[in-house]
């Protein structure tokens, strides 16, 4: 059973996955390579003098794995509550976790059907986000969401920030008490 699965590798689900696994949570990054970012040029993502999108995603995804993630290319089909957190249904087979990160860009009817509320999305492309509170939690207990699903502005800058963010308070809440990542010059 994983600690924390990540549903989409985007800016925001990639960023996130680095601060979990680098956490030593035990993370999965659960994608089906829909990420809007993939067709992207990107002149304004700070640290950048511009860069693809699909190279921006590789070399987060990189930085994951390096910290220890798993990357299962697969579609998520379902998510079912167990007693020990969760059950997600893919297109090859089933994954256990304990909790979720979602971070599926402007997708949310297949967390629509776990029972996680929504509500009208401010950003031209988000119709519909999930309804989160200001740690990023949605109403489903062990569910939380980040970046554009979650009602951030859709650009990889803010939505890779929101990834960070979230994963952050869910870590503090992993273990009881605030995490903080800073690395420093050798």
């Amino acid at each position: 059973m994983y600690e924390i699965a990540i549903i989409g590798a985007g800016a925001a689900g990639g960023s996130a996955a680095i601060f979990t696994a680098k956490a030593g949570k035990q993370t999965v990054i659960l994608d089906s390579s829909q990420s809007g970012t993939k067709r992207a040029w990107l002149d304004n993502h700070y640290g950048t003098a511009g860069i693809a999108g699909p190279d921006l995603l590789a070399t987060g995804l990189a930085q994951a794995k390096k910290f220890g993630a798993e990357l299962i290319e697969t579609k998520v089909t379902g998510i079912n509550k167990t007693t020990e957190g969760f059950q997600i249904q893919t297109e090859n087979g089933s994954v256990e976790v304990k909790q979720i990160i979602l971070a599926t860009g402007g997708l949310t009817s297949l967390a629509e059907e776990a029972g996680i509320t929504t509500k009208a999305g401010t950003e031209p492309r988000s119709k519909k986000v999930f309804d989160v509170d200001a740690s990023g939690k949605t109403n489903v207990e062990g569910i939380w969401a980040a970046g554009a699903c979650a009602g951030t502005s859709a650009h990889t800058i803010v939505t890779a920030g929101d990834g960070a963010r979230v994963a952050i308070n869910l870590i503090s809440e992993i273990n009881g008490e605030r995490y903080v990542d800073h690395d420093v010059l050798k």
